[in-house]
């Protein structure tokens, strides 16, 4: 791949992504796959303007080691230093850029039971820190490429080439393949802007989903939620884009208000491994019952993680038609394949939605119908005949998605 093009995708991850300030300090989170390029992201965020570039590596295969040999009580400690860093990260507020790179499969055969017990008993611990800092810091998710990664896409292809050929595609449809990845990220954020404000502008109580597939779900909204994209705000007015790439109109659904059962149409990869075919009924926003062709025990897992991880947390809107659904690829990966499709979120509620979130206190997003979790697992639901109506507070019905795309009154 070439630098130029390498370097230009630091400098939007950095600069955009980020959006770092003079003096901010930096966190990187990366696997081992490509130093490489996280050297060249670091150079990218010194020449931002940070004052110091810290980075966290990781391993997919120590954890799975990990899961093997450690029990469930160290697998479940939080160690005095660790939670010194949380303390650090609270006070500090660096800008946080965690590139993913994630085998599909790199956690098959580990220990699910062992890691979800650990999990949970973990958040317990680091859930508070990660609350207090919530709207108060800049953050960016991307992705490059693994050898793991690449030939599950590519598999035919040798090592080497299906690298080269994740990166084409990742750096096609993150918009940073371009003479100027900067200015075509601002226009943009601009046009996903405009196209918020026209939903926004119908004043919608709920939305209702139906799909050949044997989807038809009603999920009901907070009144005072808006639908927001592109790049957000820090409560102290530092913008940054949370997600490269990014298509998704998305908003935070009301606790409690969710009825019927929709179908996934994607495969969700979560901790290495792959739910496929599933399915979730929701009765008074909770998802009451699952199935699934693979791996249903660890989707039952991932519903138990908590009180809120069964309901709703996100119902964000993304045309059939973008530009990764565009590619024909499936990438094994929730960056890539939920800006393909529309999707919800089990879990974790975003307040940064809520109009005037700014200045208010964590009960009262309690309070408003958004819901709380240690999880946010977004799962794909759309198809080229996906419908979604979208009801007014009147009754009125306004057609929202028909075919799988913008309706001509979004268009």
């Amino acid at each position: 791949m070439k630098k130029t093009l390498l370097r230009n995708y630091a400098k939007l991850i950095a600069r955009v992504g980020g959006n770092i300030q003079k003096g901010q300090r930096v966190v990187i989170q990366a696997q081992l796959d490509q130093p490489d390029f996280i050297c060249l992201l670091a150079e990218e965020c010194y020449l931002a303007g940070a004052a110091e570039v810290r980075v966290e590596w990781a391993d997919q295969q120590l954890e799975k080691l990990a899961s093997k040999f450690e029990t469930v009580k160290e697998l479940s400690a939080v160690t005095p230093w660790e939670e010194a860093k949380l303390a650090w990260r609270e006070s500090e507020l660096p800008v946080l850029l965690s590139i993913r790179s994630a085998d599909p499969d790199g956690m098959k055969g580990a220990d699910r039971e062992k890691l979800t017990l650990a999990s949970m008993a973990r958040s317990a611990i680091t859930k508070p820190y990660s609350d207090r800092m919530t709207n108060r810091y800049q953050w960016c998710v991307a992705a490059v490429p693994s050898v793991g990664w690449a030939k599950k896409i590519f598999p035919e292809d040798r090592a080497g080439a299906a690298v080269e050929k994740l990166w084409e595609l990742i750096l096609k449809v993150s918009r940073a393949d371009g003479k100027d990845p900067l200015t075509d990220w601002m226009w943009h954020n601009r046009n996903l802007r405009e196209k918020c404000e026209k939903i926004n502008s119908l004043g919608l109580a709920a939305l209702e989903y139906t799909s050949s597939n044997g989807t038809n779900l009603r999920v009901g909204l907070i009144e005072r939620a808006h639908f927001i994209a592109g790049k957000k705000n820090t409560v102290g007015g530092n913008y940054f884009n949370p997600n490269i790439p990014t298509e998704e109109c998305f908003t935070t659904p009301k606790k409690g208000e969710a009825e019927g059962i929709v179908y996934a149409t994607m495969p969700l990869s979560y901790g290495g491994e792959l739910i496929e075919d599933f399915w979730l009924r929701f009765e008074r926003g909770r998802a009451v019952a699952c199935g699934a062709k693979t791996n249903e025990n660890l989707l039952k897992k991932i519903l138990a993680m908590d009180e809120g991880a069964a309901y709703l947390g996100e119902c964000a809107l993304v045309p059939y038609d973008s530009p990764v659904s565009r590619t024909g690829i499936l990438f094994y990966n929730t960056l890539f394949d939920e800006n393909a499709s529309c999707h919800l979120a089990l879990g974790r509620g975003y307040s940064n939605t809520i109009e005037g979130f700014e200045t208010m206190q964590r009960s009262d997003f309690s309070d408003l119908g958004v819901n709380d979790s240690s999880v946010h697992v977004d799962f794909m639901i759309g198809s080229t005949d996906l419908s979604i109506t979208g009801v007014t507070k009147s009754g009125g019905r306004i057609p929202v998605f028909e075919h799988g795309t913008w309706s001509r009154e979004l268009r």
